[in-house]
């Protein structure tokens, strides 16, 4: 009977972390380190990139990843109950006194409330009992866990999907300059910017919330390939560092600091969340992934429209690599491991890709209308 009762003991500590991990992912309201939701995130992923491994255009490449997080889901529980299945049927071998597989025959029969194996005794009963009660609470966490998790993704991608106006597809963050000034007659950006950046530190505020307590929303992908949640945060981030380093004079100053600090303090977080590794105090000297000539190429086209630029290049340049300093290292690790849309100034990726610049709508005009003057046609940097 010793080895029955040391099983029982393996038994209650694989159901006790298995309830730890289950509470901890889908109730508790904070990252908890589950090492079965990281293992089964790992080996999904693995999985996906195995899949991907010769699939060269991203399009494709984008609908086989759309199926990577809501497959992780079912795996997760997958994994939960069979860990449960084994760690019941532990617990009941003193109880049942047979073989190994009449206790994993009455324990599975328990916990996935088939009710065809009848208890033994009064203690097999008992832990039938607790058994089917934990398979049942299992299961509708689960249900009840998908409502919340689908409503904050739909709030995370309404501003996404807003943002497409303004910054193109994929985001890039000089083009929601461009594209305010162009839409703006009296070249006052300010209003517009700023009501833009207020909305994003509360956004960002949102998603450092959504995405460390639900941390499948990380994978969780936009309905259309070229969005993605990180490079359009990304974007706003760099048309913030961008206004600040050219124009530091002008409105807004005040709402894009404060958007910026926040969306690398939710970057920092959502990183740490999936277990990269990012400094926690960067060098603002430090060098980062937009080279001087990208930055240059961007200016130089922001300055052709007629954007308000108070510096030149060489002077802008050292404010601007401080702020894309606080969030580079994060952005960029996050873009690769989650194989985001090889937008401009995203980084590498885990395949071979090119950066892709933002397309612009071919522009149509009712008739007897009058064209517009010509808009310089941007060449996307290396």
């Amino acid at each position: 009977m010793l080895w029955r009762w040391i099983g029982c003991v393996v038994g209650l500590l694989i159901v006790g972390g298995t309830l730890f991990s289950v509470v901890g992912t889908l109730v508790v309201p904070r990252a908890i380190d589950s090492r079965v939701s990281r293992a089964t995130d790992r080996v999904v992923d693995l999985l996906f990139l195995r899949a991907t491994a010769g699939v060269r255009s991203f399009a494709r490449r984008d609908r086989i990843l759309a199926w990577q997080s809501p497959l992780s889901l079912l795996v997760r529980l997958s994994v939960w109950l069979m860990l449960l299945v084994v760690g019941f049927s532990l617990v009941l071998l003193p109880a049942v006194g047979g073989p190994l597989a009449a206790s994993v025959h009455e324990a599975g029969s328990s916990i996935l409330t088939l009710g065809y194996a009848a208890p033994r005794n009064l203690a097999s009963t008992v832990v039938e009992y607790a058994a089917a009660f934990t398979g049942l609470v299992v299961i509708g966490l689960q249900v009840g866990y998908l409502p919340t998790l689908y409503a904050a993704f739909n709030r995370r991608e309404t501003e996404v999907t807003l943002l497409t106006t303004r910054a193109g597809v994929p985001a890039w963050g000089p083009e929601i300059l461009a594209r305010t000034l162009w839409g703006i007659s009296d070249g006052d950006t300010g209003p517009v910017l700023g009501d833009l950046f207020r909305s994003w530190e509360r956004w960002s505020a949102e998603l450092a919330e959504s995405h460390t307590t639900y941390v499948v929303l990380v994978r969780l992908r936009s309905p259309r390939p070229l969005s993605h949640w990180l490079t359009s945060l990304l974007a706003v981030m760099d048309a913030a560092a961008l206004h600040l380093a050219l124009a530091p004079s002008l409105e807004p100053k005040m709402p894009a600091r404060l958007m910026l600090r926040m969306g690398f303090t939710a970057l920092e977080q959502i990183a740490r969340a999936v277990r990269l590794p990012v400094p926690g105090e960067p060098d603002p000297d430090a060098p980062i992934s937009v080279s001087y000539e990208q930055f240059g190429e961007a200016v130089d086209e922001l300055r052709r429209l007629g954007y308000p630029i108070e510096r030149s290049n060489d002077e802008a340049w050292p404010h601007f690599r401080g702020w894309r300093a606080n969030y580079d290292t994060a952005a960029l690790s996050l873009a690769s491991l989650l194989d985001a849309p090889p937008a401009l100034w995203s980084g590498p990726r885990r395949w071979p890709s090119h950066a892709i610049a933002p397309l612009r709508p071919a522009t149509r005009l009712a008739r007897g209308a009058t064209a517009p003057s010509p808009r310089p046609q941007r060449t996307p940097p290396s």
